[in-house]
């Protein structure tokens, strides 16, 4: 469970500093607090995409992985941030991200600040 919020938080401040970064993927929200309560439901949504949609992606692309030497990878995190922003979209979520490359750049953003943060925080296996 702790690993669990562990992920989702490096997953939220990850979305953030995308939002802050690129003016083409937008979070809206009246005050902070409406801001927050979407970052996490994002998170949560990006995390659930990358749960479960990733793994069959990658697995289906693998060809390309050899082929490209991984720099696929950036498609594929780009597909899953788009993929996410239309679910957001669905669920009413104020999300959203402009554009292919805009999500390539995001996923960029979101992987390396993601993994910075994986590596900050504490992850207690029990």
């Amino acid at each position: 469970m702790k690993n669990f919020v562990v992920k989702t938080i490096a997953n939220a401040a990850a979305l953030a500093v995308a939002v802050w970064l690129l003016d083409k993927i937008t979070l809206t929200g009246d005050n902070t607090g409406e801001k927050t309560l979407t970052l996490l439901v994002v998170a949560l949504l990006f995390g659930l995409v990358n749960f479960v949609v990733k793994p069959v992606v990658q697995v289906l692309t693998f060809p390309l992985f050899v082929l490209t030497l991984g720099l696929i990878t950036l498609v594929v995190n780009a597909l899953m941030l788009l993929l996410t922003s239309w679910l957001a979209d669905k669920l009413d979520v104020s999300f959203h991200v402009e554009g292919f490359w805009t999500a390539v750049l995001g996923g960029l953003i979101i992987s390396i600040v993601s993994w910075a943060m994986n590596v900050a925080l504490p992850d207690h296996k029990d």
